[in-house]
């Protein structure tokens, strides 16, 4: 791996760290940039998820303060998201490379148009621990951990919309929370793919380094800053992304 790539990989993952913040889809900028070093789909979804366990760490870190008060939800909300990612590892492995790359586009595509959308938070008398969340939320963050342990693009997207909708906590609470539930499917999806699948281990370390410090400066950005410009033209980078690969795959 040349310099130039480290130094793509590193402006990747401070651009994706910044853009799983702020619309929940930090491999719009890493995915694409793993492929131009010249790995195949798989290897460089496989990749990108180790490599986004920095950007967990960096995010977590970063929303302490919204975290305040929900570690009983943490706790409830996180083992259905590590059976998920568990779950989504094992497809991928089965997946033969072919389907993936074929796929991908597709998911792509349908995540930068979840990053347009709104969602409404679901009025709750008194957020924070877990009480008077919707009964359906723990089914709904075991799918979107299978989702994120089998590609994990827009994943953050999806699991924010959810947890939007099903706790009716504010943006940088449901964020915060967001970013711990999707550190626990791709943890458990990173283990298996360290064990199984083709990790690009030099790659990860330019690329994790810059999502530590993306994600470390997301939860800033989201707590002061409007997004709604930013989640537009990430959207629109994503779609663009698919209709390139889309072109490559068929």
């Amino acid at each position: 791996m040349s310099a130039g790539d480290w130094l793509l990989l590193l402006v990747a993952g401070v651009a994706g760290g910044l853009a799983g913040s702020i619309a929940g889809l930090a491999s719009v900028a890493t995915y694409p940039a793993l492929l131009a070093t010249g790995l195949g789909p798989v290897a460089a979804n496989v990749t990108n998820t180790v490599s986004l366990l920095a950007y967990t760490a960096g995010s977590v870190t970063g929303s302490r303060p919204e975290l305040t008060g929900q570690a009983p939800r943490a706790r409830r909300l996180g083992a259905a998201a590590l059976l998920g990612g568990a779950a989504g590892c094992g497809l991928l492995l089965l997946t033969p490379e072919r389907t993936f790359e074929r796929i991908a586009p597709l998911l792509i595509a349908g995540a930068s148009l979840a990053i347009m959308a709104r969602p409404r938070p679901r009025p709750q008398p008194q957020p924070g621990a877990g009480h008077g969340d919707a009964v359906w939320l723990p089914v709904g963050v075991f799918l979107v951990g299978i989702y994120g342990g089998y590609f994990g693009a827009a994943s953050g997207v999806i699991m924010l919309a959810l947890l939007l909708l099903g706790t009716g906590e504010a943006l940088a609470r449901a964020n915060g929370l967001r970013n711990v539930l999707l550190g626990f499917a791709n943890g458990v999806a990173s283990v298996g793919f360290a064990l199984l699948a083709p990790v690009e281990w030099l790659a990860i370390v330019p690329l994790a380094a810059g999502l530590f410090v993306g994600g470390r400066l997301g939860p800033i950005v989201v707590r002061h800053a409007p997004a709604g410009a930013l989640r537009a033209l990430i959207g629109l980078a994503g779609l663009t992304l698919a209709v390139v690969l889309a072109i490559g795959a068929y």
